[in-house]
Order: structure tokens, then C-alpha cells, then sequence
């Protein structure tokens, strides 16, 4: 398996430790809808949260969640929106993104609620 799909599963899992350490319930990961793979739908303080993590071994390149692209937002909108559809959910959706930086040196996770409200 390729590198960074390695860091990409090292960063899932470890953003999932992080929530759950939060006190988030973990209601599935890599959930697939058509063109989009949901990372990990939560659920924490009656919201159901869509998490996107983005894992980078370094920020030469700009900080982790700046690679989630309007396509990709439009992509992720329309799983949750099929999630909680087929699931018949009744709380409101949050759309969250977790920055894993993650190197020899580094462990650094950052959590970014409401997300593309912010981008």
C-alpha cells in the first residue's frame, strides 16, 4: 500500500481516538455514497457530524484542511444528506474537519467544528 495511504488510515484512526476521547459516539466509518466516502460520522450533543480528516506529514504545502475543495464539500453534503435520509435521523447535521499533521516529530491534530462555514 502506498504511503500516504498508510498516514491517510493513521490519520482516520487517530482522529477517530480523538473523538471518542472527546465524547463523541463513533456511528460508522468510510461510509460510501456514490462519488463520496464519508471518513467517520459521529454523533455528540444531538448533533449527527459528518468528520472529514484530512492527514499530511508535513504543511509545506498548506495546512491539511485546505484541501477540501468545494466539489469535495458538495460530494460530502449530499452523503450526509443521504445518511441521515435512509437512516431517518432526526438531529441537526454538522459538517466537521480533522487536521492530522503527523511525522516523526509531529503529532498534531486539529479540530475544526462547522468547518464550511469557516472556508
Amino acid at each position: 500500500m502506498a504511503d500516504h495511504n498508510e498516514l491517510g488510515k493513521l490519520g482516520e484512526q487517530l482522529a477517530t481516538d480523538y473523538l471518542i476521547k472527546k465524547g463523541y459516539e463513533i456511528v460508522v466509518r468510510n461510509y460510501v455514497f456514490q462519488k463520496a466516502e464519508i471518513d467517520i460520522i459521529a454523533k455528540h450533543n444531538n448533533f449527527m457530524i459528518c468528520v472529514e480528516v484530512k492527514a499530511r506529514n508535513s504543511d509545506f504545502f498548506g495546512d491539511p484542511q485546505e484541501f477540501v475543495t468545494p466539489k469535495k464539500i458538495k460530494h460530502l453534503v449530499k452523503a450526509m444528506d443521504e445518511f441521515i435520509t435512509s437512516n431517518a435521523i432526526d438531529l441537526e447535521t454538522r459538517f466537521d474537519i480533522i487536521a492530522v499533521l503527523k511525522n516523526k516529530s509531529t503529532e498534531q491534530i486539529t479540530h475544526y467544528e462547522n468547518a464550511f462555514y469557516h472556508f
